[in-house]
């Protein structure tokens, strides 16, 4: 991923689609970009895209900035995880966010296969 589609992502609310008997799209804010190019969300109140994903594990993320209208599409595939360090991190930040009122369950790992840019213009649909 280019610096600027992890500055979007890291900037902004995602919209996370999934599909399975259910097509489901959510805004998240309990995200991030790993290091390595992982997408990661927090599991507050997920329940019909935690069971699309346990389902196929296919997943798309999209952001874009509203002041700029730069914006990127991320698809692949996700993994539903319930301990491990990246729970334990959201865990941390809900509980400094709500202070005991809600938790996170898990964590969605997205392994990105394609970026698509959805910023109006000559590059809009180009695959990154």
């Amino acid at each position: 991923m280019t610096e600027n589609v992890v500055k979007v992502l890291k900037a902004n609310v995602w919209s996370v689609a999934t599909c399975s008997d259910v097509p489901n799209v959510v805004p998240v804010g309990f995200k991030d970009v790993t290091e390595d190019g992982l997408l990661v969300v927090g599991d507050v109140m997920m329940d019909t895209t935690v069971k699309n994903v346990q389902a196929n594990g296919k997943i798309a993320v999209s952001a874009f900035d509203p002041k700029t209208s730069e914006g990127y599409q991320v698809k692949g595939t996700a993994v539903y995880q319930t301990e491990g360090p990246v729970v334990d991190a959201f865990r941390e930040k809900a509980m400094a966010v709500f202070h005991g009122a809600m938790t996170v369950k898990g964590a969605l790992v997205i392994t990105p296969d394609k970026v698509i840019v959805t910023s109006p213009g000559p590059d809009n649909k180009k695959v990154l």
